[in-house]
């Protein structure tokens, strides 16, 4: 992509109390749709931690200076989850979204932090679409009368189901893809820039029907991940859709076109699953404003909104 144009480089960003205000609604929400469960994130409660290590490829380095593509071992610990704020809900329940969150561990005790989901795009092309789309749901609970105020907000924001209905429900947290649906900067040894967004393959894809799922145990892809790793460590390549000229950055709700070439940014290797991983994430807080230089925010709000959003519901939890 070469040298981004003025209109891709981030905007200003707008004033903390305006982030802080809106990350405090959006958890509001999330307890009202969820209720409380303490000790467990408002959304995304349900999870198991992995440990692992990465090593980049040479056309990562090419693409970005950041000491995380410099070829190195580097050591991550990562969670994947479920959506949602029940920290008991079945692992196949129909339409739930998976998550992956992985922190890399960089010399110094920095960290590099990156949030993925497992859909084609966010639901919501804004923080504040995206809260009014949490109240929506907050307002259609089960049994609500047809149609419902999601029903219709879904109506009309076609977004949402474009979203929704790109989840599945994989075999196994190895089995499934993940997308970091926010756009980042890439910048490389002479200071060339690089729209990119990020893609993390398994090895193998593997999803189930409706009702193969509801014949699994309520827990079969938390217990699964540590046999599977005992047996066989569970890899992932990482990867990265990189934008051309005239591409939007700023609307994770729209995709880039299916043709934009995807480089191999490197291999993530899990070797073990951890057996205090209840304990353990409790205290994980990913935040995808995380950055090494050689990488930066796009014009994108969302990772700043997702960040402040985190941070808040990690300081409730904590309490």
């Amino acid at each position: 992509m070469g040298d981004l144009p003025a209109e891709n480089l981030p905007t200003p960003a707008a004033a903390e109390d305006d982030y802080a205000s809106l990350a405090n609604q959006i958890v509001d929400i999330f307890y009202k749709i969820y209720g409380s469960h303490p000790g467990f994130r408002v959304n995304h409660a349900k999870g198991i931690v992995a440990e692992g290590s990465f090593v980049a490829t040479p056309a990562a380095a090419a693409l970005s200076r950041a000491a995380l593509f410099d070829g190195s071992s580097i050591p991550f610990t990562l969670r994947f989850s479920n959506d949602g704020g029940f920290p008991a809900i079945p692992d196949g329940a129909p339409g739930n979204i998976k998550g992956m969150a992985v922190k890399f561990h960089m010399p110094g005790r920095a960290e590099v932090d990156i949030v993925m989901l497992a859909v084609k795009t966010f639901p919501m092309a804004t923080g504040e679409g995206f809260r009014d789309l949490l109240l929506v749901i907050s307002e259609s609970p089960d049994g609500a009368p047809k149609p419902t105020r999601l029903d219709e907000f879904a109506a009309s924001h076609p977004t949402v189901l474009a979203s929704f209905n790109t989840a599945g429900t994989p075999d196994s947290f190895a089995h499934e893809e993940y997308r970091g649906l926010n756009a980042f900067i890439f910048v490389d040894k002479a200071g060339r820039r690089q729209a990119v967004r990020y893609i993390m393959t398994p090895e193998e894809l593997v999803y189930l029907t409706a009702d193969e799922a509801a014949r699994h145990s309520a827990d079969f892809l938390i217990d699964d991940l540590p046999q599977r790793i005992a047996k066989k460590r569970v890899v992932f390549h990482f990867k990265a859709q990189l934008a051309e000229a005239g591409d939007q950055t700023k609307d994770p709700s729209q995709p880039w076109p299916n043709d934009r070439q995807v480089v191999e940014l490197g291999v993530l290797t899990l070797h073990k699953a951890l057996a205090n991983s209840r304990e353990v994430q409790k205290d994980l807080l990913f935040l995808p404003t995380n950055l090494p230089d050689g990488i930066e925010l796009s014009d994108d709000r969302m990772p700043v909104i997702r960040s402040a959003v985190y941070g808040v519901a990690f300081a409730r939890r904590s309490r």
